[in-house]
Protein backbone atom coordinates (compact mmCIF):
# COMPACT_ATOMS: atom_id res chain seq x y z
CA UNK A 1 0.00 0.00 0.00
CA UNK A 2 1.24 3.53 -0.66
CA UNK A 3 -0.20 6.80 0.43
CA UNK A 4 2.12 8.83 -1.87
CA UNK A 5 0.53 12.54 -3.10
CA UNK A 6 -0.22 11.93 -6.75
CA UNK A 7 -1.75 13.78 -9.46
CA UNK A 8 -1.96 13.36 -13.30
CA UNK A 9 -0.93 16.33 -15.57
CA UNK A 10 -2.89 15.53 -19.08
CA UNK A 11 -4.40 17.62 -21.89
CA UNK A 12 -6.90 18.27 -24.00
CA UNK A 13 -5.36 17.37 -26.76
CA UNK A 14 -1.84 17.02 -27.87
CA UNK A 15 0.82 20.32 -27.98
CA UNK A 16 -1.54 21.68 -25.17
CA UNK A 17 1.76 22.56 -23.17
CA UNK A 18 1.52 19.06 -21.23
CA UNK A 19 5.42 18.41 -20.79
CA UNK A 20 5.90 22.03 -20.38
CA UNK A 21 3.68 22.09 -17.06
CA UNK A 22 4.52 18.59 -16.03
CA UNK A 23 8.31 19.35 -15.93
CA UNK A 24 8.38 22.73 -14.84
CA UNK A 25 6.24 21.29 -11.57
CA UNK A 26 8.60 18.77 -11.21
CA UNK A 27 11.36 21.06 -10.96
CA UNK A 28 9.04 23.45 -8.78
CA UNK A 29 8.63 20.94 -6.20
CA UNK A 30 12.18 19.27 -6.75
CA UNK A 31 13.40 23.14 -5.67
CA UNK A 32 11.66 23.21 -2.69
CA UNK A 33 13.53 20.04 -1.37
CA UNK A 34 10.63 17.48 -2.26
CA UNK A 35 11.36 13.92 -3.60
CA UNK A 36 9.61 13.97 -6.44
CA UNK A 37 9.18 11.14 -8.66
CA UNK A 38 8.16 11.47 -12.44
CA UNK A 39 6.02 9.16 -14.76
CA UNK A 40 5.02 9.34 -18.28
CA UNK A 41 1.44 7.49 -19.55
CA UNK A 42 2.35 5.84 -22.68
CA UNK A 43 5.39 4.36 -24.41
CA UNK A 44 7.55 7.41 -25.06
CA UNK A 45 11.07 7.52 -24.46
CA UNK A 46 11.66 11.73 -24.87
CA UNK A 47 9.46 13.36 -22.19
CA UNK A 48 10.89 11.01 -19.45
CA UNK A 49 14.30 12.31 -20.20
CA UNK A 50 13.59 15.47 -19.17
CA UNK A 51 11.28 14.71 -15.97
CA UNK A 52 14.89 12.80 -14.87
CA UNK A 53 16.80 16.18 -15.07
CA UNK A 54 13.89 17.96 -13.19
CA UNK A 55 14.08 14.90 -10.59
CA UNK A 56 17.39 13.47 -10.42
CA UNK A 57 15.58 10.73 -10.49
CA UNK A 58 14.92 7.71 -13.39
CA UNK A 59 10.91 8.20 -14.48
CA UNK A 60 9.10 5.42 -15.30
CA UNK A 61 6.48 4.68 -18.05
CA UNK A 62 2.71 3.19 -17.60
CA UNK A 63 1.37 1.77 -20.43
CA UNK A 64 -1.17 -0.42 -20.28
CA UNK A 65 -0.58 -1.78 -23.87
CA UNK A 66 3.07 -3.35 -23.01
CA UNK A 67 2.57 -4.29 -19.73
CA UNK A 68 -0.80 -4.67 -19.21
CA UNK A 69 -3.61 -3.26 -16.37
CA UNK A 70 -2.61 -5.36 -13.18
CA UNK A 71 1.23 -3.85 -13.50
CA UNK A 72 0.28 -0.40 -13.69
CA UNK A 73 0.12 -0.07 -9.87
CA UNK A 74 2.84 -1.77 -8.99
CA UNK A 75 5.37 -0.32 -11.47
CA UNK A 76 4.09 3.02 -9.99
CA UNK A 77 4.59 1.89 -6.12
CA UNK A 78 7.63 1.19 -7.21
CA UNK A 79 8.86 4.39 -8.88
CA UNK A 80 7.23 6.48 -5.99
CA UNK A 81 8.22 4.34 -3.16
CA UNK A 82 11.19 6.74 -1.44
CA UNK A 83 8.93 10.24 -2.77
CA UNK A 84 7.17 12.98 -1.33
CA UNK A 85 4.90 13.05 -4.33
CA UNK A 86 4.59 11.80 -7.57
CA UNK A 87 3.67 13.54 -11.10
CA UNK A 88 2.76 11.28 -13.97
CA UNK A 89 2.32 13.24 -17.50
CA UNK A 90 -0.48 11.52 -19.30
CA UNK A 91 -0.17 11.29 -23.57
CA UNK A 92 -2.18 12.96 -26.14
CA UNK A 93 -6.00 14.06 -25.22
CA UNK A 94 -6.57 12.75 -22.19
CA UNK A 95 -9.46 10.40 -23.52
CA UNK A 96 -6.78 9.40 -26.64
CA UNK A 97 -5.85 5.40 -26.13
CA UNK A 98 -5.47 2.74 -27.86
CA UNK A 99 -9.19 2.70 -29.84
CA UNK A 100 -11.39 5.01 -30.84
CA UNK A 101 -14.20 3.30 -29.04
CA UNK A 102 -12.73 3.13 -25.67
CA UNK A 103 -9.90 4.85 -23.80
CA UNK A 104 -7.66 1.59 -23.15
CA UNK A 105 -4.14 3.05 -22.19
CA UNK A 106 -5.04 5.88 -22.45
CA UNK A 107 -4.54 8.59 -19.65
CA UNK A 108 -7.83 8.67 -17.85
CA UNK A 109 -7.29 4.63 -18.05
CA UNK A 110 -4.00 5.23 -15.77
CA UNK A 111 -5.20 8.18 -13.60
CA UNK A 112 -8.28 5.78 -12.95
CA UNK A 113 -5.92 3.00 -12.04
CA UNK A 114 -4.13 4.95 -9.85
CA UNK A 115 -6.99 6.79 -7.82
CA UNK A 116 -5.62 9.89 -9.22
CA UNK A 117 -6.86 13.54 -9.47
CA UNK A 118 -6.03 15.03 -12.32
CA UNK A 119 -4.84 18.39 -13.40
CA UNK A 120 -6.07 19.72 -16.75
CA UNK A 121 -4.05 21.76 -19.01
CA UNK A 122 -5.85 23.69 -21.63
CA UNK A 123 -4.41 25.72 -24.28
CA UNK A 124 -6.76 28.97 -24.24
CA UNK A 125 -5.24 30.98 -27.30
CA UNK A 126 -7.96 32.62 -29.27
CA UNK A 127 -10.92 31.68 -26.67
CA UNK A 128 -12.09 33.42 -23.76
CA UNK A 129 -15.71 31.81 -22.54
CA UNK A 130 -15.66 29.00 -24.62
CA UNK A 131 -12.67 27.76 -22.25
CA UNK A 132 -15.55 26.98 -19.98
CA UNK A 133 -17.13 24.38 -22.26
CA UNK A 134 -14.25 22.65 -23.44
CA UNK A 135 -13.55 22.43 -19.51
CA UNK A 136 -17.24 21.08 -18.32
CA UNK A 137 -17.26 18.50 -21.19
CA UNK A 138 -13.59 17.23 -20.30
CA UNK A 139 -15.03 17.20 -16.38
CA UNK A 140 -17.90 15.12 -17.07
CA UNK A 141 -17.11 12.50 -19.67
CA UNK A 142 -16.26 10.39 -17.46
CA UNK A 143 -17.99 10.24 -14.55
CA UNK A 144 -15.04 8.17 -12.84
CA UNK A 145 -12.40 10.63 -13.75
CA UNK A 146 -11.77 13.27 -11.68
CA UNK A 147 -10.90 16.91 -13.35
CA UNK A 148 -8.85 18.71 -10.02
CA UNK A 149 -7.41 21.16 -11.54
CA UNK A 150 -7.03 23.32 -13.99
CA UNK A 151 -4.24 24.73 -15.69
CA UNK A 152 -4.23 27.71 -18.60
CA UNK A 153 -1.70 28.04 -21.10
CA UNK A 154 -1.03 30.06 -24.14
CA UNK A 155 -2.99 32.99 -22.78
CA UNK A 156 -2.56 36.32 -24.47
CA UNK A 157 -1.96 38.71 -21.55
CA UNK A 158 -2.73 38.86 -17.72
CA UNK A 159 -6.46 40.85 -18.91
CA UNK A 160 -7.15 37.27 -20.74
CA UNK A 161 -6.27 35.28 -17.68
CA UNK A 162 -8.94 37.19 -15.85
CA UNK A 163 -11.23 36.73 -18.84
CA UNK A 164 -10.63 33.29 -18.64
CA UNK A 165 -10.70 32.72 -14.77
CA UNK A 166 -14.10 34.45 -14.57
CA UNK A 167 -15.23 32.51 -16.95
CA UNK A 168 -14.51 29.14 -15.42
CA UNK A 169 -15.71 29.71 -11.96
CA UNK A 170 -19.37 28.48 -11.87
CA UNK A 171 -17.73 25.17 -13.01
CA UNK A 172 -16.47 25.22 -9.21
CA UNK A 173 -12.94 23.27 -10.38
CA UNK A 174 -10.28 25.23 -8.93
CA UNK A 175 -7.88 27.05 -11.37
CA UNK A 176 -4.29 26.49 -9.88
CA UNK A 177 -2.23 28.24 -12.77
CA UNK A 178 -1.99 30.29 -15.92
CA UNK A 179 0.38 30.74 -18.22
CA UNK A 180 1.10 33.58 -20.54
CA UNK A 181 2.39 32.89 -23.93
CA UNK A 182 6.46 32.40 -24.14
CA UNK A 183 8.25 31.31 -26.70
CA UNK A 184 11.13 30.98 -24.34
CA UNK A 185 9.34 27.91 -22.72
CA UNK A 186 8.87 25.76 -25.86
CA UNK A 187 11.66 23.14 -26.26
CA UNK A 188 13.44 21.60 -29.53
CA UNK A 189 11.50 19.27 -31.44
CA UNK A 190 11.75 16.97 -34.91
CA UNK A 191 10.24 14.55 -36.82
CA UNK A 192 9.79 12.02 -33.62
CA UNK A 193 8.60 14.65 -31.36
CA UNK A 194 11.04 17.01 -28.73
CA UNK A 195 14.75 16.68 -29.14
CA UNK A 196 15.98 14.13 -26.44
CA UNK A 197 17.36 16.02 -23.39
CA UNK A 198 20.82 13.42 -23.61
CA UNK A 199 21.16 15.49 -27.12
CA UNK A 200 21.16 18.93 -25.91
CA UNK A 201 23.48 18.72 -22.63
CA UNK A 202 23.62 21.34 -20.95
CA UNK A 203 21.30 23.36 -22.70
CA UNK A 204 18.75 21.00 -21.44
CA UNK A 205 19.44 20.95 -17.76
CA UNK A 206 19.05 25.19 -18.33
CA UNK A 207 15.87 24.80 -20.02
CA UNK A 208 14.32 22.87 -17.34
CA UNK A 209 15.82 25.72 -14.38
CA UNK A 210 14.20 27.98 -16.10
CA UNK A 211 10.54 25.57 -16.77
CA UNK A 212 10.95 25.19 -13.08
CA UNK A 213 11.40 28.69 -11.97
CA UNK A 214 8.37 29.66 -14.72
CA UNK A 215 6.12 27.15 -13.71
CA UNK A 216 6.98 27.54 -9.55
CA UNK A 217 6.27 31.05 -10.27
CA UNK A 218 2.70 30.84 -12.13
CA UNK A 219 1.36 28.06 -9.93
CA UNK A 220 -0.51 27.60 -6.57
CA UNK A 221 2.12 24.61 -5.93
CA UNK A 222 0.87 24.54 -2.36
CA UNK A 223 -2.80 24.02 -4.27
CA UNK A 224 -1.22 21.35 -6.90
CA UNK A 225 0.22 19.71 -3.25
CA UNK A 226 -3.17 19.51 -1.65
CA UNK A 227 -4.90 18.08 -4.90
CA UNK A 228 -1.90 15.39 -4.73
CA UNK A 229 -2.30 14.84 -1.52
CA UNK A 230 -6.45 14.05 -2.09
CA UNK A 231 -5.50 10.56 -3.84
CA UNK A 232 -6.49 7.72 -1.56
CA UNK A 233 -4.36 4.89 -0.45
CA UNK A 234 -3.33 2.93 -2.94
CA UNK A 235 -3.20 -0.93 -2.49
CA UNK A 236 -0.37 -2.70 -4.23
CA UNK A 237 2.80 -4.54 -4.14
CA UNK A 238 5.99 -2.73 -5.92
CA UNK A 239 6.80 -4.13 -9.31
CA UNK A 240 9.94 -6.43 -8.35
CA UNK A 241 11.68 -7.76 -11.54
CA UNK A 242 12.91 -11.56 -10.84
CA UNK A 243 16.02 -12.95 -9.04
CA UNK A 244 18.38 -15.58 -11.59
CA UNK A 245 21.57 -16.52 -10.03
CA UNK A 246 23.51 -16.12 -13.35
CA UNK A 247 26.55 -13.50 -13.83
CA UNK A 248 27.27 -11.36 -17.27
CA UNK A 249 28.21 -8.68 -18.06
CA UNK A 250 26.26 -6.70 -21.16
CA UNK A 251 27.21 -3.31 -22.49
CA UNK A 252 24.19 -1.49 -22.43
CA UNK A 253 24.34 1.65 -25.45
CA UNK A 254 23.75 5.17 -24.45
CA UNK A 255 25.02 8.63 -24.99
CA UNK A 256 23.75 11.03 -27.13
CA UNK A 257 22.49 8.41 -29.65
CA UNK A 258 21.02 5.65 -27.68
CA UNK A 259 18.96 7.34 -25.01
CA UNK A 260 15.89 5.04 -25.36
CA UNK A 261 15.80 2.33 -22.96
CA UNK A 262 13.27 1.32 -20.44
CA UNK A 263 14.57 1.69 -16.50
CA UNK A 264 12.48 -2.01 -16.43
CA UNK A 265 14.60 -3.61 -18.33
CA UNK A 266 17.73 -2.70 -16.85
CA UNK A 267 16.66 -3.49 -13.85
CA UNK A 268 15.81 -6.50 -14.95
CA UNK A 269 18.86 -7.72 -16.01
CA UNK A 270 20.78 -6.95 -13.27
CA UNK A 271 17.95 -8.61 -10.89
CA UNK A 272 19.06 -11.61 -13.49
CA UNK A 273 22.49 -11.14 -12.52
CA UNK A 274 23.83 -8.66 -14.96
CA UNK A 275 26.69 -5.76 -14.76
CA UNK A 276 25.87 -3.23 -16.90
CA UNK A 277 28.66 -1.67 -18.91
CA UNK A 278 27.91 1.64 -20.44
CA UNK A 279 28.73 2.38 -24.23
CA UNK A 280 28.85 5.93 -25.76
CA UNK A 281 29.01 4.55 -29.88
CA UNK A 282 30.17 7.91 -30.53
CA UNK A 283 33.12 8.18 -28.67
CA UNK A 284 33.94 4.74 -27.32
CA UNK A 285 36.31 2.45 -29.54
CA UNK A 286 36.16 -1.31 -27.77
CA UNK A 287 33.64 -3.94 -26.27
CA UNK A 288 35.52 -3.94 -23.23
CA UNK A 289 35.32 -7.72 -21.69
CA UNK A 290 31.78 -7.75 -22.06
CA UNK A 291 29.68 -10.68 -23.16
CA UNK A 292 26.61 -9.41 -24.26
CA UNK A 293 25.87 -6.19 -25.97
CA UNK A 294 22.24 -4.61 -26.23
CA UNK A 295 21.58 -1.25 -28.27
CA UNK A 296 18.50 0.74 -27.73
CA UNK A 297 16.60 3.12 -29.18
CA UNK A 298 17.47 6.90 -29.98
CA UNK A 299 18.09 8.75 -33.50
CA UNK A 300 21.41 7.08 -34.79
CA UNK A 301 20.07 8.66 -38.09
CA UNK A 302 21.27 12.30 -36.29
CA UNK A 303 24.39 11.05 -35.36
CA UNK A 304 25.20 8.82 -38.42
CA UNK A 305 28.60 10.92 -39.54
CA UNK A 306 29.34 10.36 -35.70
CA UNK A 307 28.92 6.38 -35.60
CA UNK A 308 30.20 6.18 -39.18
CA UNK A 309 33.67 7.98 -38.26
CA UNK A 310 33.98 5.43 -35.20
CA UNK A 311 35.24 2.22 -37.36
CA UNK A 312 37.28 1.09 -34.68
CA UNK A 313 33.80 0.56 -32.47
CA UNK A 314 32.13 -0.63 -36.15
CA UNK A 315 34.33 -2.96 -36.50
CA UNK A 316 34.52 -4.48 -32.80
CA UNK A 317 30.64 -5.15 -32.72
CA UNK A 318 30.91 -6.53 -36.07
CA UNK A 319 33.66 -9.20 -34.37
CA UNK A 320 32.12 -9.44 -31.59
CA UNK A 321 28.38 -10.48 -33.15
CA UNK A 322 30.64 -13.11 -35.53
CA UNK A 323 31.83 -14.68 -32.60
CA UNK A 324 28.39 -15.94 -31.30
CA UNK A 325 28.11 -13.67 -28.41
CA UNK A 326 24.23 -12.46 -28.20
CA UNK A 327 23.63 -9.06 -29.80
CA UNK A 328 19.94 -7.40 -29.01
CA UNK A 329 18.84 -4.51 -31.14
CA UNK A 330 15.79 -2.16 -30.54
CA UNK A 331 14.78 0.42 -33.92
CA UNK A 332 17.71 2.65 -33.61
CA UNK A 333 20.28 -0.21 -32.56
CA UNK A 334 18.69 -2.22 -35.70
CA UNK A 335 19.95 0.76 -37.73
CA UNK A 336 23.57 0.76 -36.07
CA UNK A 337 23.78 -2.97 -36.88
CA UNK A 338 23.05 -2.63 -40.73
CA UNK A 339 25.52 -1.93 -43.37
CA UNK A 340 24.60 1.41 -44.18
CA UNK A 341 22.02 4.11 -43.05
CA UNK A 342 21.53 6.70 -45.39
CA UNK A 343 24.81 5.76 -47.64
CA UNK A 344 27.13 5.91 -44.49
CA UNK A 345 29.01 2.98 -43.47
CA UNK A 346 28.03 1.36 -40.12
CA UNK A 347 28.73 -2.03 -38.46
CA UNK A 348 27.04 -4.48 -41.06
CA UNK A 349 26.22 -7.07 -39.15
CA UNK A 350 23.37 -7.53 -41.00
CA UNK A 351 22.87 -7.97 -44.82
CA UNK A 352 20.66 -4.92 -45.37
CA UNK A 353 20.81 -1.28 -45.66
CA UNK A 354 18.55 1.37 -43.73
CA UNK A 355 17.26 4.40 -44.89
CA UNK A 356 15.32 7.30 -43.82
CA UNK A 357 12.10 7.57 -45.25
CA UNK A 358 8.53 10.09 -45.11
CA UNK A 359 6.79 7.44 -44.17
CA UNK A 360 6.08 6.99 -40.25
CA UNK A 361 5.29 3.71 -38.65
CA UNK A 362 3.60 4.40 -35.61
CA UNK A 363 1.17 2.09 -33.09
CA UNK A 364 1.21 -0.83 -30.79
CA UNK A 365 1.91 -4.06 -31.61
CA UNK A 366 0.30 -7.67 -30.75
CA UNK A 367 3.78 -9.46 -32.37
CA UNK A 368 4.22 -13.51 -32.14
CA UNK A 369 8.47 -14.53 -31.97
CA UNK A 370 9.10 -15.96 -35.32
CA UNK A 371 12.02 -18.02 -34.47
CA UNK A 372 14.13 -18.89 -31.26
CA UNK A 373 16.49 -16.31 -30.44
CA UNK A 374 18.80 -14.70 -27.06
CA UNK A 375 15.26 -13.72 -26.35
CA UNK A 376 12.55 -14.82 -27.36
CA UNK A 377 11.06 -18.54 -28.35
CA UNK A 378 8.86 -18.96 -31.53
CA UNK A 379 5.49 -18.65 -31.06
CA UNK A 380 5.43 -16.32 -27.84
CA UNK A 381 3.20 -13.47 -28.22
CA UNK A 382 4.47 -9.76 -27.16
CA UNK A 383 2.65 -6.66 -26.51
CA UNK A 384 5.11 -3.44 -28.22
CA UNK A 385 5.20 -0.36 -29.93
CA UNK A 386 7.45 1.43 -32.57
CA UNK A 387 8.06 4.67 -33.71
CA UNK A 388 9.86 5.42 -36.80
CA UNK A 389 10.57 7.03 -40.17
CA UNK A 390 13.12 4.25 -40.85
CA UNK A 391 13.19 1.72 -43.00
CA UNK A 392 15.43 -1.61 -44.01
CA UNK A 393 16.26 -3.01 -47.48
CA UNK A 394 15.21 -6.16 -46.94
CA UNK A 395 12.67 -5.15 -44.73
CA UNK A 396 13.14 -8.65 -42.75
CA UNK A 397 15.43 -11.64 -42.37
CA UNK A 398 14.30 -15.30 -42.74
CA UNK A 399 12.08 -16.54 -41.12
CA UNK A 400 12.00 -12.86 -38.97
CA UNK A 401 12.13 -11.52 -35.21
CA UNK A 402 8.21 -11.42 -35.56
CA UNK A 403 5.57 -11.70 -37.43
CA UNK A 404 2.59 -9.32 -36.62
CA UNK A 405 -0.53 -8.48 -39.54
CA UNK A 406 0.48 -10.82 -41.66
CA UNK A 407 4.74 -9.94 -42.36
CA UNK A 408 7.53 -10.68 -40.97
CA UNK A 409 9.61 -8.17 -39.04
CA UNK A 410 13.56 -7.84 -38.31
CA UNK A 411 15.97 -10.32 -38.15
CA UNK A 412 16.41 -13.09 -35.81
CA UNK A 413 19.64 -15.49 -35.74
CA UNK A 414 21.33 -17.97 -32.91
CA UNK A 415 22.96 -15.10 -31.39
CA UNK A 416 21.21 -11.89 -32.70
CA UNK A 417 17.99 -10.04 -32.33
CA UNK A 418 17.35 -6.88 -34.20
CA UNK A 419 13.86 -5.12 -34.61
CA UNK A 420 12.08 -2.19 -35.07
CA UNK A 421 9.98 -3.34 -32.73
CA UNK A 422 9.91 -1.74 -28.44
CA UNK A 423 9.10 -3.71 -25.95
CA UNK A 424 8.59 -3.22 -21.96
CA UNK A 425 10.46 -6.66 -19.86
CA UNK A 426 8.60 -5.59 -16.95
CA UNK A 427 5.84 -8.00 -18.34
CA UNK A 428 8.10 -10.08 -19.77
CA UNK A 429 11.45 -10.95 -17.40
CA UNK A 430 12.47 -14.06 -19.06
CA UNK A 431 13.85 -12.06 -21.38
CA UNK A 432 16.31 -10.44 -19.37
CA UNK A 433 16.75 -13.94 -18.01
CA UNK A 434 17.76 -15.45 -21.35
CA UNK A 435 19.92 -12.43 -22.62
CA UNK A 436 22.12 -13.31 -19.42
CA UNK A 437 21.95 -16.84 -19.63
CA UNK A 438 22.74 -16.74 -22.78
CA UNK A 439 25.81 -14.36 -22.47
CA UNK A 440 26.77 -16.35 -19.46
Amino acid sequence: MTTVPRIVVAGTHSGVGKTTVATGLMAALAARGLRVAGFKVGPDFIDPSYHRLATGMASRNLDVHLSGESLIAPLFVRGAQHADVAVIEGVMGVFDGAAADRDTASTAHVARLLSAPVLLVVDAQAMARSVAALVHGFATFDPELRIAGIVVNRLGSPRHAALVRTALEPLGIPVVGTLLRDEALRTPSRHLGLVPAAERAPAATDAVAVLGQRVGHALDLDGVLRLAGQAPALTATPWEPPPSNGRARIAVAGGPVFSFTYTENLEALRAAGAEIVALDPTRDETLDAVDALYLGGGFPEEHAEALSANAPLRTAVTAFARSGRPVVAECGGLLYLCAELDGLAMCGVLEATASMTGRLHLGYRRAEAATDSVLWRRGEQVAGHEFHYSATSPAAGTPGAWRWQGRAEGFAAANIHASFLHTHWAATPQAARRLVEAAA
